[in-house]
């Protein structure tokens, strides 16, 4: 059992570095593209109701990661409200910025662009770029969406490896339930029925536990 769990913990932990990966090389292709000093894709920690600096690069990258703020807080707290890109000129005259949570992470922008991170309807976060030298564009919001379409993947991706993480700790039984369900999913389909019953039952008694 401990060399099982050992792999599947290994396993986790390796899918949640590609995943952390794939986010980062997200933000770095948004700032480039858009010639930005920052860009940066915030998760949405539904346990803690907060929002967490997942990648960052740029100005304050040294700082913001991980990183955590109240989920309703400044402009990235409305844009995860209300799944409603933004984009904003000039943040010190507008209401929805949080000058004290943006002085708080050392960096605090002139203008921004912002859209939610949706999957499967659910708002998983939020992605930024962060003062360009250009003014930013509308037209510019449907690019970025392309990017927040890549960035929800890994999001989902990145949360799912640490719910399996976390399911394995709590209970590395579970863990062999899901490996046998992989395995007699590939029975023909005259065996599944037996199979569903045998997963069923399994399922039960380790539950009862």
């Amino acid at each position: 059992m401990s060399d099982l769990n050992s792999a599947v913990a290994a396993a986790a932990l390796g899918s949640e570095e590609r995943f952390r990966a794939l986010l980062r090389s997200v933000v770095e292709v948004a700032r480039a593209i858009f010639a930005a000093k920052a860009s940066s894709i915030l998760l949405l920690d539904e346990a803690s109701n907060e929002l967490v600096f997942e990648a960052v690069v740029g100005e304050g990258e040294d700082d913001l990661l991980g990183r955590r703020f109240p989920a309703g807080t400044g402009v990235a707290g409305w844009v995860l409200a209300t799944r409603t890109p933004l984009v904003i000129e000039d943040v010190a005259r507008d209401p929805r910025f949080a000058k004290d949570v943006a002085e708080g992470t050392g960096y605090v922008p002139q203008g921004l662009m912002a859209v939610p991170l949706l999957h499967d309807e659910s708002a998983l976060g939020v992605l930024e770029v962060l003062d360009r030298q250009a003014k930013f564009t509308l037209q510019e919001m449907e690019l970025l969406g392309l990017f927040a379409t890549q960035a929800a993947i890994a999001l989902d991706l990145l949360q799912r490896a640490r719910e399996a993480q976390a399911a394995l700790a709590g209970d590395g039984s579970l863990a062999v339930v899901a490996r046998v369900a992989d395995a007699l999913g590939e029975l023909d389909e005259e065996r599944r029925p037996e199979a569903d019953r045998l997963l069923e039952a399994l399922e039960a008694v380790l539950r009862r536990k």
